[in-house]
């Protein structure tokens, strides 16, 4: 496995980024965009994601690199549920859901594998050597 340089070569960072694109659209064009409160908790939560990621990359350690990831993994669930309340109340419809849907979960395992081979890496960081 080569080493991993820039947080961008992630392939979760990459896929929650392209995710937090496709959030910001859909709610700039929309009904959605009427719904301050909503829109822009979505927003945050989408963005919180690819944010979390990066941050734990920055701090060159893994146990700081787990926090990190789990804090990802929290905002995607906090996504996921408002998703659901979008789509349940008609501010998306049923294409623009699934795809969604489709994206966080795949996002939710690259973020877990990759949390599970930290956790079991003898490799600690950078930090550390």
């Amino acid at each position: 496995m080569s080493k991993i340089e820039k947080v961008e070569e992630l392939i979760s960072w990459q896929k929650s980024k392209d995710l937090t694109i496709e959030i910001y659209k859909i709610t700039k064009n929309s009904s959605f965009s009427k719904d301050f409160g909503l829109c822009n908790q979505i927003q945050r939560a989408a963005v919180s994601i690819p944010s979390n990621i990066a941050e734990g990359f920055g701090r060159g350690g893994n146990k700081e690199f787990l926090q990190f990831l789990s804090i990802a993994k929290g905002s995607l669930y906090e996504l996921k549920t408002q998703l659901i309340i979008a789509f349940e109340i008609g501010y998306i419809n049923d294409i623009e859901y699934n795809k969604l849907k489709n994206d966080s979960e795949e996002i939710g395992k690259l973020i877990t594998g990759f949390m599970n081979y930290l956790s079991k890496s003898e490799l600690k960081g950078i930090k550390y050597k």
